[in-house]
């Protein structure tokens, strides 16, 4: 059997209680429900504007157009 906690035990339970309650535990993903889609979409993003960037990037030689006038 258990040992009977005592009064400074029984003190100490019930000042811990607020850490099993349901709105702390596991709070940070319930607080932010679409941080990590959202995160996963801006990395894509970067990414497909890098490739872009690397496909599309104007030359370094000056265009015919500009020099012209």
């Amino acid at each position: 059997m258990a040992k009977p906690l005592g009064p400074t035990g029984e003190f100490f339970r019930r000042r811990d209680e607020w850490r099993k309650h349901p709105r702390l535990t596991n709070q940070l993903r319930h607080a932010t429900p679409g941080l990590g889609i959202g995160l996963v979409a801006f990395g894509i993003y970067l990414v497909g504007e890098q490739v872009y960037n690397k496909l599309y990037a104007p030359s370094s030689s000056p265009s015919h157009s500009s020099a012209s006038h």
